[in-house]
């Protein structure tokens, strides 16, 4: 008997969606919008804006559940040291994501280490190692799981407190820790939901250390609890069952069948009752009215136990009553029933065989992305898949299959990275002929450019600025029309200079000393303005020289280092290549080696199934021999119950 429900077990496991994701939401920054717009977390830290772009990047990834490309930028941003303001925080991040992805080694590491020293709240240290607890019951691991949870102290949220004691509870339990798990769960107390699980698991507790008078009261009160919630149903239905077959056990079966009818005919658990009815009914020597149930589950599917047995238990109550050849006919339906079913299953085992059966199971597996919620929840047109139900439904597959379906990812992702190899070696191509083509071009301007002749002219340009300046010559900076004009009057000025004694030419000395006195003024009045124009050029020129000269070096130094760069990065590929070869072999022999382990786990499954059922039909057949006896030599003794 198992501890808790299948859907007791998604409870616990799958609530609060995604990882310690959920949980470690509160500890991580909000996208500035959202810091806006969403409250604080009273029992996280408080809400802040990104401060590193990077961080940024692998947070768009995060929210969109695409945690294995958040992982890789993450460390990726991480190793170029361009996180320098969300390191913590991007640490907390990243064992969340390992988490999410099944490493919980790296995981608890990362938690061990972070949350240890660094300076978060102890509510949200509490959040973490609850997750971190949670995850590692779900992978089986029970001592890390039993750490990590008692490592949460009392100062946590009541529901999360209260699925931490379950935890710790259910952990006892599977060690057979009965005593301990009767301890902790008697004296606790918690939500109404949470309590009818710590009544359900104290009452097996106490089934199985053999005190069914204290477990009746915890396991009855479970049974007549009134609810609507599908999944507190299942957890009646399985109270009502598991007190019904302990009454059976203690030969109690006028107890056990009130009880046992209690249980949902529609429930998860109905055919396990119906046999237990029918059973119980045996037991008190009413074997007509224990034909009612048996026969109602004799017309349900043959791949459950339940209606195997059912296959025996109707014709031994017809042989009970006397109708032996009644007895006779089911006997025979059975033993057809089952050589029909035993087929079946060798075949389903012979296309297991064949290494197609976990290619078929996620051929429709559409979410291409790691989750550590992922389940499988449909399954192909198959042969076997019909006896694979309950294989599907445990823990170890899904855990397993997670992991086949996770190395797939991971081959996937590596054929996109050696395309995107592809298309480096591409550019490096491109860039070598993109350089061979601009080296003549370069050469050319280079031997065509006299830096030398450039620089002395700059200096002989302001060793003229600096004489204008000192001479106060305004016409020099003047424009080519006022220069024109100026040499005009000066040659005026000289021609008359040259006839001083010419009376004829007095008016026109008068005009010149007028011209060339406005002329002057107005060279004076823009002389400065022009002068600052002229060094403001000087300088620019003298910037421009010092430019090219600086990319005349790195043109020299780019035509050095450009082929070393160039096979450097080739290099760089070429062992990113190898390396994602030697990967990819590992993860081909890692996956031959996962779908092996699950072959040999649904093969397993089958080949009971098929044992179960050779055992049934040998019985089937014996009772029909014994009929067949008792028919021919006449009465003897009563056969054993089967």
């Amino acid at each position: 008997m198992t501890v808790v429900t299948h859907v007791a077990l998604q409870r616990v496991i799958g609530r609060f969606r995604p990882l310690l994701l959920g949980g470690l939401l509160a500890t991580l920054p909000l996208a500035p919008t959202l810091a806006k717009n969403v409250p604080p977390d009273p029992d996280g830290l408080p809400p802040q804006d990104v401060k590193d772009l990077h961080y940024g990047d692998v947070l768009f990834y995060f929210y969109q559940d695409d945690y294995f490309d958040s992982i890789t930028r993450l460390l990726a941003a991480q190793q170029l040291e361009r996180l320098p303001n969300t390191r913590g925080e991007a640490q907390l991040l990243l064992g969340g994501l390992y988490l999410s992805l099944g490493e919980h080694v790296e995981a608890g590491k990362i938690f061990e280490t972070l949350l240890g020293t660094a300076n978060v709240s102890e509510n949200v240290r509490n959040k973490a190692w609850f997750y971190l607890g949670k995850v590692w019951y779900q992978r089986g691991y029970l001592a890390e799981s039993e750490a990590a949870l008692r490592k949460v102290s009392d100062k946590i949220q009541p529901r999360i407190s209260a699925e931490r004691y379950m935890l710790l509870a259910q952990l006892m339990l599977r060690q057979d820790r009965y005593d301990d798990a009767i301890a902790s769960l008697t004296a606790w107390h918690g939500p109404p939901d949470w309590t009818a699980y710590a009544q359900f698991n104290l009452g097996v507790a106490l089934v199985r250390k053999g005190r069914l008078s204290d477990a009746i009261t915890y396991l009855d009160q479970v049974g007549r609890m009134e609810t609507s919630s599908e999944e507190l149903l299942a957890l009646r239905d399985k109270a009502n069952l598991a007190l019904g077959f302990a009454f059976m056990q203690a030969e109690r079966p006028a107890d056990a069948r009130p009880i046992l009818e209690r249980v949902r005919l529609d429930g998860p658990y109905s055919s396990k009752a119906l046999l237990g009815v029918g059973w119980a009914d045996s037991s008190l020597g009413q074997f007509k009215r224990a034909l009612v149930p048996w026969l109602a589950l004799r017309k349900r599917s043959l791949l459950d136990s339940a209606v195997q047995e059912s296959y025996l238990t109707v014709p031994y109550a017809y042989n009970q009553l006397g109708a032996t050849g009644q007895a006779a006919d089911f006997y025979n339906s059975a033993i057809e029933s089952f050589d029909a079913e035993s087929k079946r299953i060798d075949d389903s085992i012979d296309q297991i065989h064949s290494g197609s059966l976990l290619d078929r199971l996620l051929n429709n597996d559409k979410k291409d992305s790691l989750t550590w919620y992922w389940q499988l929840k449909t399954l192909p047109d198959a042969p076997e898949s019909r006896y694979l139900y309950q294989l599907l439904a445990s823990n170890e597959f899904q855990e397993g299959l997670k992991n086949y379906r996770e190395l797939n990812f991971m081959s996937r992702n590596l054929d996109a990275w050696r395309e995107d190899l592809a298309a480096f070696n591409d550019m490096l191509d491109t860039r070598q002929e993109a350089y061979n083509a601009q080296v003549p071009k370069a050469d050319a301007v280079m031997s065509a450019t006299d830096l030398g002749a450039l620089t002395k002219k700059r200096v002989d340009f302001e060793s003229r600025i600096n004489e204008i300046e000192k001479s106060n010559d305004v016409a020099a900076l003047g424009t080519p029309e006022e220069q024109k004009n100026w040499a005009r009057l000066q040659r005026i000025e000289n021609y008359l200079n040259s006839h001083p004694e010419d009376p004829e030419l007095g008016e026109m000395r008068d005009r010149l000393r007028l011209l060339k006195g406005v002329m002057y003024w107005r060279l004076s009045q823009s002389f400065k303005a022009r002068l600052w124009n002229e060094r403001r050029s000087v300088k620019e020129l003298e910037t421009s020289l010092a430019e090219t000269q600086k990319r005349t070096v790195q043109v020299s130094q780019a035509r050095q280092s450009m082929p070393n760069n160039t096979g450097g990065f080739g290099m760089r590929v070429s062992a990113v290549s190898a390396r994602i070869d030697q990967l990819q072999q590992r993860l081909a022999a890692l996956s031959e080696q996962q779908n092996r382990f699950l072959q040999t786990l649904a093969i397993r499954e089958l080949e009971m199934q098929k044992q179960r059922i050779l055992v049934y039909q040998v019985q089937a057949r014996y009772e029909l021999a014994a009929i067949y006896d008792k028919t021919t030599n006449g009465p003897g003794k009563p056969k054993a119950q089967p």
